[in-house]
């Protein structure tokens, strides 16, 4: 149970991030064309707003099975290595079926906050730390869905961007106390502009692009900086 409130504790932040990000997502789905429910329905099965919102995307353009399955895939195939690398610090008595929550529940922000807590995860602190995110994402969709079409067009926008504030109130503290981590955070961003401006690398999509960035700074990280082993330093 300490586990649990621990991980519902450091999860809180990331609850209200979401519950605003998932009011626009909830405006957005209306304004396309779901219903209410059908936006709901939406966000309490998947973790994921570019994929969700690109998803609405694709369904108001009455697009293919195929399309939606391509665009999904290249969106949300960062989380497939941040759920392998996750899944080496988690404890052993993680099961098949809480692995399966793992992938479900895996987000930017939530790996972030597990892999920067010390020691191993168990299933109950990523089970409180999941918590309160989908939470709000869920409820924070319904609201949006169902009362966000009141809200000022510039209201809702401002609203967007709430999810990258929070996504930097997680890096920047480890970026002050490791000048490593800051080196290697700059180099991310660094390739992450030259994808998005240099011609010819335009055309590489957003999921493809975070996978460059992420591999390439870890990679440069792991051999510039490696991290000696904690038996190593103890001897």
């Amino acid at each position: 149970m300490k586990q649990f409130l621990q991980g519902f504790k450091d999860g809180s932040a990331i609850g209200i991030g979401y519950l605003s990000v998932s009011f626009t997502f909830g405006l957005a789905a209306v304004s396309s064309g779901l219903c209410w429910w059908e936006a709901l329905l939406v966000s309490m099965m998947n973790l994921t707003s570019a994929g969700q919102f690109a998803g609405i995307t694709i369904m108001a353009a009455a697009g293919s099975y195929i399309e939606m399955a391509i665009s999904q895939f290249v969106i949300n195939l960062r989380y497939a290595l941040m759920s392998i690398s996750l899944s080496q610090k988690v404890d052993r008595e993680f099961h098949t079926a809480q692995k399966m929550f793992l992938g479900f529940a895996n987000t930017d922000e939530i790996f972030a906050v597990a892999m920067s807590r010390q020691g191993e995860v168990s299933s109950q602190y990523l089970a409180g730390l999941a918590a309160l995110p989908y939470l709000g994402w869920t409820f924070g969709t319904l609201a949006g869905a169902v009362c966000g079409n009141i809200l000022p067009q510039n209201v809702s926008d401002a609203l967007g961007l709430a999810i990258y504030g929070m996504f930097i109130a997680i890096i920047v503290p480890a970026m002050k106390k490791d000048r490593h981590i800051c080196m290697i955070t700059m180099l991310a961003v660094g390739i992450s502009v030259a994808l998005y401006y240099l011609p010819g690398l335009q055309k590489i999509s957003s999921g493809f692009a975070v996978i460059i960035c992420a591999v390439a700074a870890s990679a440069v990280g792991a051999v510039c900086f490696p991290v000696e082993d904690q038996t190593q330093e103890e001897v």
